[in-house]
């Protein structure tokens, strides 16, 4: 038998979501019709997705532009420190380890997956560091492969499109092969940040 036209809508909207099968995505359908509470995720979902937007300047998601973080004089804006997702600004800021400003690539490299190079903000990043007066550049991509590999990838673009570039650094020590940042505990990024190691030399 299956099930009525607006619960199989909701189970395949479920099924949409990066990881979701048809399993989970039917346990989450029918919590949503237990549960009198999860009517409220619909409103947040709506607000998630009117009420934020890219900031112009760094890329990370935010409710005004430039970012909260962008705008803060206090910030350092020699110091760009490079992730991959909005959720990596969030846990570097947790660690309070960082008083630089951000870059959101928006993604990692992974032509298996249909991520290009071109599709990440790194052309932006190489436009961004050519106008303006930046020290260092710091590299916070995750320490698995496509984040080596989306790290290779802007060291090559600032390379080529910069004709005098600033320090490249890579996060080190305290960041485990194969982790990921959202998961970090405060100390190991702490660490991460006061052990990077530069890339290449100054131009």
């Amino acid at each position: 038998m299956a099930f009525p036209a607006p619960l199989e809508e909701l189970i395949v909207a479920f099924e949409r979501f990066p990881g979701v099968g048809r399993v989970t995505a039917e346990r989450l359908a029918f919590h949503v019709l237990r549960d009198p509470k999860a009517a409220d995720l619909a409103g947040a979902i709506q607000r998630a997705a009117t009420q934020t937007l890219r900031c112009s300047s760094c890329g990370n998601i935010a409710e005004s532009d430039p970012c909260a973080i962008c705008a803060d004089p206090q910030r350092d804006v020699a110091l760009i420190c490079v992730v991959e997702e909005p959720r990596h600004v969030e846990a570097i800021e947790r660690s309070g380890a960082f008083k630089g400003v951000y870059h959101v690539l928006m993604g990692a490299l992974n032509p298996a997956e249909g991520t290009e190079a071109e599709q990440l903000s790194i052309p932006a990043l190489v436009e961004r560091v050519g106008a303006t007066e930046v020290r260092e550049v710091i590299l916070a991509t995750d320490p698995d492969v496509e984040g080596e590999a989306t790290a290779h990838a802007v060291v090559e673009a600032l390379e080529r499109g910069l004709e005098r570039r600033p320090l490249l650094s890579r996060l080190a020590r305290g960041v485990p092969s194969g982790g990921a940042l959202e998961y970090m505990h405060r100390g190991v990024l702490q660490d991460a940040f006061e052990g990077r190691r530069s890339i290449g030399e100054r131009r």
